[in-house]
């Protein structure tokens, strides 16, 4: 039997996901705030066919530590907006989606649903927005209207920390629900344009959206027209049950981060039950694999390169996610193994840019496509259409 398709994404931060990168041979951090870096970044995705990229963000200065800031010298620190940063490469890029993080715990709904919403129009239909939780007390005080308090990794799963980590992932749900209401409170002919008779837009196709929640407050109707996609994509990246469960209620697509097949194939089964559990059985969910990579021609010489890195950087390289080091073939192979678990996608995060990245769109995705797993060109012209999702009906049309 022929294998489904594959879908893959790649996932942007600054000079790549290894705290050394930015030290490689090939890199640019001279231009980590140039706007034609990201663009180069999105044109390599682009020429790879790749379903989207994702644009890593924070209201707080990088750092490895849990709990806060560290007071390192030799690390990446500061970064542009993610939001913006889409802005600028989405009308530069054709074909490829174009996903900014957005910190919903500390950023109000309507704005970002007129930003994401405007996005989708400078792309064409091409935008999506990574919803992302923030329990850090360091960007809290950024602004000041709350108090988180703070808490160190160990302490996690103590009771306290994850009724916090619950009444965040609730209020993400509502921020979810508001942004969605909004997008629908044009309806997709509410503009006229009639300039003979002077009629520019038809009032009773705007809506009122009228959310009242324990965090939220919004009555609409959005000053930005449905987007052309109707919907958005929203995705999020998960580890455990309360941010599947936020998944399976209000996303499109959910990043997950098993270290196995076995682990891939319970994580499914668990964001599937939840998907249940809401309602949404019936609804296309899809649920996609993270990954760092380190790509070089040979198993030992990739691993010689991560050794490297780690030298520089001078300690060990952690992740949430899996790392992966090896070849393209052998990682074409370990993709096709995890899609055997329910995962119809991945993301990969680039351990060194360019390096890592061009290894995926120029080696990665032969492989793939030889393999009879991947595109040979795009195939639709908006990020839903990519990813097999039909533009929804708006909630409040007649």
């Amino acid at each position: 039997m022929t294998p489904e398709p594959l879908h893959l994404g790649v996932a942007l931060d600054g000079a790549g996901w290894h705290p050394a990168a930015w030290r490689e041979a090939g890199a640019r951090p001279a231009d980590l705030l140039d706007a034609r870096y990201w663009v180069d970044l999105a044109r390599e995705a682009q020429d790879g066919l790749l379903d989207l990229i994702t644009i890593e963000d924070a209201l707080g200065l990088q750092t490895g530590h849990w709990s806060g800031p560290e007071p390192r010298t030799d690390r990446v620190r500061g970064r542009l907006d993610a939001v913006l940063i889409a802005a600028r490469v989405a009308p530069l890029t054709s074909g490829i989606g174009v996903v900014p993080t957005a910190v919903v715990t500390h950023t109000e709904p309507f704005h970002l649903s007129k930003a994401i919403a405007t996005l989708d129009y400078v792309s064409t239909g091409r935008a999506g927005v990574r919803v992302q939780v923030s329990v850090r007390a360091h960007e809290a005080r950024h602004f000041g209207r709350r108090t988180i308090p703070q808490y160190g990794f160990a302490q996690i799963d103590q009771p306290q920390p994850q009724a916090l980590v619950a009444e965040l992932f609730d209020e993400a749900r509502d921020w979810v629900e508001v942004v969605r209401r909004l997008w629908d409170s044009w309806e997709d002919d509410a503009e006229i344009r009639d300039a003979a008779t002077g009629r520019f837009v038809d009032i009773d196709k705007l809506h009122y959206i009228d959310f009242e929640g324990a965090k939220f407050s919004v009555r609409g109707p959005s000053i930005t027209p449905r987007p052309p996609q109707g919907q958005p994509i929203v995705s999020l990246l998960a580890h455990r049950t309360v941010p599947y469960r936020l998944a399976a209620t209000s996303a499109d697509l959910v990043y997950v981060t098993p270290h196995s097949t076995d682990d891939a194939r319970a994580i499914v089964a668990e964001v599937r039950r939840e998907q249940a559990d809401a309602g949404r059985q019936g609804e296309q969910l899809h649920v996609w694999g993270d990954l760092v990579v380190v790509l070089d021609d040979s198993e030992s010489s990739a691993r010689a390169r991560l050794a490297r890195l780690d030298e520089v950087a001078g300690e060990q390289y952690r992740s949430d996610a899996e790392i992966f080091t090896g070849t393209a073939d052998q990682l074409a192979d370990l993709l096709l193994d995890r899609a055997s678990a329910g995962l119809s996608g991945f993301r990969l995060r680039p351990a060194a840019i360019p390096d890592d990245l061009t290894r995926i769109t120029r080696e990665l995705v032969p492989a793939l496509q030889r393999r009879g797993v991947f595109r040979t060109t795009y195939e639709a012209g908006t990020l839903r259409g990519l990813l097999g999702l039909e533009r929804p009906a708006n909630r409040y049309a007649a």
